[in-house]
């Protein structure tokens, strides 16, 4: 059943919750993949990483066809270094995420503190 949910003979629907819950962990997975979640380190390398790939890779192209004077090949060239920065730079690599930040549980910070209002605490 690739929806989720079956009509029965008297006309009321069952859902099936065994292929809901496959497609659940087929959806999570798949959220998982696009995510890309990374840590603020490893968005800094990132960024740092990028640059210098467009850059040299920018400037190899135009070296290129400048020395071979062909537009196709500094295009061509300077597409498969953008190419090779995506995929350096988007998929969300382990080495990203080294360096994840430590967030205080909730509330704790709210423990001791309370409101005041005209003398009166409100908690």
């Amino acid at each position: 059943m690739a929806v989720g949910f079956d009509v029965q003979s008297n006309g009321k629907r069952h859902v099936d919750r065994s292929s809901v819950t496959m497609a659940d962990e087929l959806l999570q997975q798949a959220q998982e993949l696009l995510e890309g979640q990374i840590d603020f380190e490893g968005q800094k390398q990132t960024e740092l990483i990028s640059s210098v790939l467009l850059a040299v890779s920018g400037l190899f192209a135009f070296i290129l066809g400048f020395a071979l004077q062909n537009i196709y090949v500094t295009l061509w060239t300077g597409l498969g270094g953008a190419a090779l920065a995506f995929l350096v730079v988007v998929p969300p690599y382990p080495f990203y995420n080294k360096s994840p930040e430590r967030w205080l549980p909730s509330g704790s910070g709210m423990a001791g503190s309370g409101i005041e209002i005209d003398g009166k605490k409100i908690n």
